[in-house]
Order: structure tokens, then C-alpha cells, then sequence
């Protein structure tokens, strides 16, 4: 963690990652994923000295991340699903699609 970050987004990336984490993604993809989320955030923010174009143009990592969890567009992505099927032991899930696994995990 950059010690550029304040407490705020030190809190930020510990949430983001221990949820990524609890999910099923591995430590070094959870770190990487959460930091790359705040220092998007600190951009939008004007807390980054630079920022690419789109860091602040784009919709916020939240709202993106929001309109990607529900139905909406395609749902969750197919390795979500397969995540919460490994979760409940759902036994074939290898070989399943993305409809059946959602059809699988009850969704």
C-alpha cells in the first residue's frame, strides 16, 4: 500500500480486497484489483497528482461495479456464478454454462 494514501483510502482498499478475497480471488489478484480501485478513486477524487484520461472520465468503479452485479446487462459473469456453486458444492459445476449454473445456484 502507498503511503500517499490517507486513512480513508487505506480503509478503501482493506474492504474492497478482503471482499475480493471472500469471493474466491487469490491475494496477489484481490490487491491488485483494490488498489487499482482506489487509485482510480483518488484520481476522480483530485487526490492523485496525474490521472489518465480514463480514470475520470469513466463511470465510477462503484457504479460500474453496482450495474455488473444484478440482472442488468448479462447478470454476474460466469466465473462469479461458478465461484458460489463451488461455494454450495454444487457437484458438475465444471462443466456447466453460464445459464446453467445461474439456473444451478438458484438465481
Amino acid at each position: 500500500m502507498p503511503k500517499a494514501w490517507s486513512d480513508k483510502r487505506e480503509r478503501q482498499y482493506e474492504h474492497i480486497k478482503e471482499g475480493l478475497e471472500d469471493r474466491g480471488r487469490s491475494e496477489d489478484v484481490a490487491e491488485e484489483i483494490a488498489a487499482r480501485t482506489v487509485n482510480k478513486e483518488r484520481a476522480r477524487a483530485g487526490e492523485a497528482e496525474t490521472s489518465s484520461r480514463s480514470s475520470t472520465d469513466d463511470i465510477s468503479s462503484s457504479r460500474r461495479g453496482g450495474l455488473r452485479s444484478h440482472r442488468g446487462s448479462g447478470g454476474r459473469t460466469r466465473d462469479q456464478l461458478y465461484n458460489e456453486a463451488k461455494q454450495k458444492g454444487i457437484e458438475g459445476r465444471s462443466k456447466m454454462n453460464k445459464a446453467e449454473l445461474e439456473e444451478a445456484v438458484g438465481r
